[in-house]
């Protein structure tokens, strides 16, 4: 019978509740994966070999099913629904090549994507088959190394994310003596991380000959350009690949954290992928720290960027040092000194975060290319149908510290409904004021008809 699944399905899969995933002794992938964490928590610096029975087509096809839809194809042209079409023997033939060692992974297209600073960020796309095999590889690595992986981690690991790594950055400025941070950032990183590094850290936790096998082939698969030309690959690992997010942090676990534990254990850190924020609690702490670090990724053969590794000063209104710069930007939010008021009422400048002006831009660059102010063919309702998802996002993420400063992107949405009203109705057409006074009235009467409206941000 061919497997076919809904998007509830999907989501069972994910959560480890299908019945696809069940092995042949009838337990699932998830049971499989939570034992084997449990040994390595167990058992902190043990090698686990005996998991390569579990890349079977019962845990590859849950694996498939957890890849996002609607993706791009790698160099096959074969996508997510393509591959889904006959299935059962897609993965019976990949098993089967899998387990005399016959798979070898295709050469990953290569695409590109504009950075904000005007650049060109390469992503590598790995083709479907790929991608379902990277998928199951990674999740058994990350059952291993999740167990080893300190706190200050927090970029793509399950239950992290960008909030708590904020929330532990601003919990240390407020409640420690930090003077300065470095703002730390590897140039270049996925791009330029070395193999036998790689798989050296690899192998710290496991000696299954599958997983370095096809582990040390992704990393050596050449890549295509978008004219057809093949690129060798020497070093580095494709940013865009399923497994390429695991095997960073793996890396960075070493290379970076682990030292900065044990060389500088009273400087506390958070690092997200390759972007840190260390504390140090003197400019002279501050400059040991940032030179030792630039020392210990040269001699891994990494490179702290130049020009936006740097050492920040947190200044506040009980420290007049006159040190630049004061500012530093941080997963979308920037943290600079800014005017609060105390509980007991009393205003003082304190170091706080704040949505920063990169994301403001972007966020503004989003509001204009929905073009609303020429949709006079649509209603009121119509609009916040089309933009409350993307607001409530906004508001969920950036809301989250210093809301009010949501106010230079949300008033400008505000003036683009009102030049929308003034393209629509005749009798505001000519009066900037009139056409504000009508929608005020409009946000009075419904005031939960846009979603900033709701946070406050009315006309």
């Amino acid at each position: 019978m061919r497997l076919k699944a809904t998007r509830r399905d999907r989501q069972q899969y994910a959560e480890g509740r299908g019945n696809m995933g069940r092995t042949r002794d009838g337990s699932t992938m998830h049971t499989k994966l939570t034992l084997i964490a449990e040994i390595a928590r167990r058992d902190r610096g043990c090698k686990i070999d005996n998991v390569a029975y579990l890349l079977d087509e019962a845990n590859l096809g849950e694996c498939f099913y957890m890849l996002k839809e609607g993706k791009a194809a790698g160099i096959d042209g074969v996508g997510i629904e393509e591959y889904e079409n006959d299935l059962d023997a897609n993965l019976k033939d990949l098993v089967a090549r899998m387990k005399r060692q016959a798979y070898r992974p295709q050469p990953v297209r290569r695409t590109y994507i504009p950075k904000a600073n005007g650049k060109l960020r390469p992503l590598g796309i790995p083709a479907t088959e790929d991608k379902i095999v990277q998928k199951g590889i990674a999740r058994i690595l990350e059952a291993i190394y999740e167990q080893d992986f300190l706190d200050s981690s927090y970029g793509f690991r399950p239950g992290r994310g960008c909030h708590q790594a904020l929330a532990q950055l601003n919990r240390i400025i407020m409640t420690r003596p930090v003077t300065h941070v470095i703002d730390a950032d590897i140039k270049g990183f996925f791009d330029n991380i070395d193999h036998s590094l790689m798989m050296h850290a690899v192998r710290k936790h496991t000696d299954s000959k599958w997983v370095l096998l096809y582990i040390e082939r992704w990393l050596k698969v050449p890549g295509q350009e978008e004219n057809g030309t093949i690129t060798a690959r020497e070093k580095g690992t494709p940013q865009g690949g399923v497994a390429s997010p695991l095997l960073a942090n793996i890396f960075l676990h070493h290379v970076f954290d682990k030292w900065m534990a044990e060389t500088f254990s009273g400087c506390p850190f958070e690092r997200y992928a390759d972007d840190v924020v260390i504390h140090c609690s003197s400019l002279a702490e501050a400059q040991d720290v940032k030179a030792a670090v630039e020392d210990r990724l040269r001699r891994c053969k990494l490179e702290a960027h130049p020009e936006k590794t740097r050492i920040v000063h947190c200044r506040e209104g009980h420290r007049p040092e006159n040190y630049e710069p004061v500012s530093f930007d941080f997963l979308g939010y920037r943290f600079q000194p800014r005017p609060c008021k105390s509980r007991t009422g009393h205003l003082f400048i304190g170091y706080n975060p704040a949505m920063s002006v990169r994301a403001r831009k972007r966020v503004l660059d989003k509001v204009r290319s929905w073009g609303l102010q020429r949709m006079s063919d649509r209603s009121l309702g119509e609009l916040a149908l089309l933009v409350n998802p993307s607001v409530r996002g906004w508001l969920n993420y950036y809301g989250r510290y210093y809301k009010d400063e949501m106010k230079h992107v949300f008033q400008p949405l505000n003036a683009v409904l009102v030049r929308w009203a003034r393209w629509k109705y005749q009798k505001v057409r000519n009066g900037v004021g009139r056409a504000w006074a009508w929608m005020r009235r409009i946000a009075d009467a419904q005031p939960g008809l846009f979603a900033h409206w709701v946070a406050g941000f009315t006309p």
